[in-house]
């Protein structure tokens, strides 16, 4: 018997789930989204503790933050070059049977690197391959995993549940690193890669135990030819889903590599350890969880919201690369990890409601490889930069890059709109804020 949502499913009554949206945990009502999400929190945990790990591993193997961009890029290069097939993929298959294989896949690849490690024979090549092999399964798990949120939840509830998946990984950022310091500190990285392993068992049971009756009805494109141009078409014909994309795909490839700047404030800059490192993700992953949970609680996804989230982001992170003192920085990384996680939710949900069910899996196939697939050509530059002119110097870099194409989208969008930038300097009024253009014309 087919397991796939497309095969044996029929659509959930509104009356059940779409008519509770009410509440920043509304989502959880819904038993299917219940046990994705049960399932995805300790899996994420694994993931944070294998991704802190690694970055440790690699800079203790090298000694350099270069050969840590070099691994996250590896990691991310596969969504770079075949993420848009990817979304083919997850457009044409059933999305629960794509994921049945490919979060046993991610398993396997946390195994293979425990053993690696436990045996004594680790090499950062090792490290490469498999961050390599990551990647290439997250080309088709992520828009699969991504574009599945709606078949459990419906539209009433999406904007909710994709909030609750990043509250759910950030949480999740939390308890990984404390975690991973620990296990790095006493018993040693194997066992983290271990752990990680054994954790994508439980998102495994969750999709076996889901009940594919209750799965609202979900579209499968069939095989056909320019699959993959007429999903690049319909997003560039669409100024509410390009400019969003094009917006995270700076702040994902410029702003978001906080593994190399994270370990080199901790290691260079303040002297400290695994420990420190642990802690700076723990700060960061409190501002995002609490970015996170503020988002699953607004009704909208208003993309003013996405360019001033995406501007103050990168204002932030040019004051942390300031800041003189340790507790300067470890304050200022909360509300970085709250802006930045604000941008991607409002990014990730502007595309996904503006985007048809059909053509949901390339959207979003591209969506995250801009964002994520970004990084390898990032990464390295920023490494580089953190290398040669101090970390310092790489963190403001990725923070002045991130407002620039803030502002810019912003003035496109406008432009799109039909707005411009009105200034009124009478007390008690907006002094600058945009209008339409006829409203301009009627002041004059």
């Amino acid at each position: 018997m087919s397991t796939g949502p497309g095969a044996d499913s029929a659509p959930a009554p509104t009356s059940t789930h779409e008519s509770k949206t009410g509440g920043t945990f509304s989502s959880l009502k819904i038993r299917n989204y219940r046990l994705f999400a049960t399932g995805a929190v300790i899996s994420n945990t694994g993931t944070w503790m294998s991704r802190i790990t690694q970055d440790w591993l690699v800079l203790s193997l090298t000694g350099s933050a270069t050969a840590v961009g070099i691994t996250t890029a590896l990691q991310f290069l596969p969504m770079l070059l075949f993420g848009l097939y990817g979304g083919v993929i997850a457009d044409r298959l059933p999305k629960r049977q794509i994921l049945l294989v490919s979060q046993a896949m991610l398993g396997l690849c946390g195994i293979a690197l425990a053993a690696l490690t436990l045996s004594g024979v680790v090499e950062v090549w090792h490290v490469y391959l498999v961050a390599f092999l990551l990647g290439m399964v997250t080309v088709v798990d992520n828009p699969a995993r991504q574009s599945f949120v709606s078949e459990m939840v419906g539209p009433a509830q999406l904007r909710n549940a994709v909030s609750l998946n990043s509250a759910n990984f950030q949480s999740a950022r939390l308890i990984g690193p404390a975690v991973a310091g620990v296990l790095i500190t006493t018993v040693g990285s194997g066992w983290a890669f271990l752990l990680n392993g054994l954790s994508f068992l439980a998102p495994l049971i969750g999709l076996l135990m889901m009940r594919t009756n209750e799965l609202h009805a979900s579209v499968t494109v069939p095989r056909a030819k320019g699959q993959l141009r007429e999903g690049l078409a319909y997003v560039r014909g669409r100024p509410e889903l390009i400019w969003p994309i094009v917006l995270v795909g700076f702040v994902g490839t410029f702003g978001f590599n906080f593994p190399i700047w994270l370990t080199a404030f901790a290691d260079e800059i303040f002297d400290g350890g695994a420990g420190m490192y642990s802690f700076f993700n723990i700060l960061m992953a409190a501002g995002s969880l609490a970015g996170a949970l503020l988002s699953a609680r607004r009704r909208s996804s208003r993309l003013r919201m996405l360019v001033a989230a995406g501007t103050a982001f990168g204002l932030l992170e040019i004051a942390a690369s300031l800041s003189p003192t340790v507790w300067l920085f470890s304050i200022l990384l909360v509300p970085i990890g709250m802006l930045g996680l604000t941008t991607n939710i409002t990014a990730n949900t502007s595309v996904q409601m503006a985007a048809d069910p059909e053509m949901r899996g390339r959207v979003m196939s591209l969506y995250m490889m801009v964002f994520a697939g970004g990084t390898p050509v990032g990464a390295p530059i920023v490494g580089w930069i953190s290398d040669t002119y101090g970390a310092r110097t790489g963190f403001a870099a990725g923070g002045a890059i991130s407002v620039i194409a803030a502002l810019a989208v912003g003035f496109a969008l406008a432009r799109v709109g039909g707005l411009r930038l009105k200034v009124d300097l009478r007390p008690g009024r907006p002094h600058v804020r945009f209008v339409p253009r006829e409203q301009l014309a009627t002041a004059a």
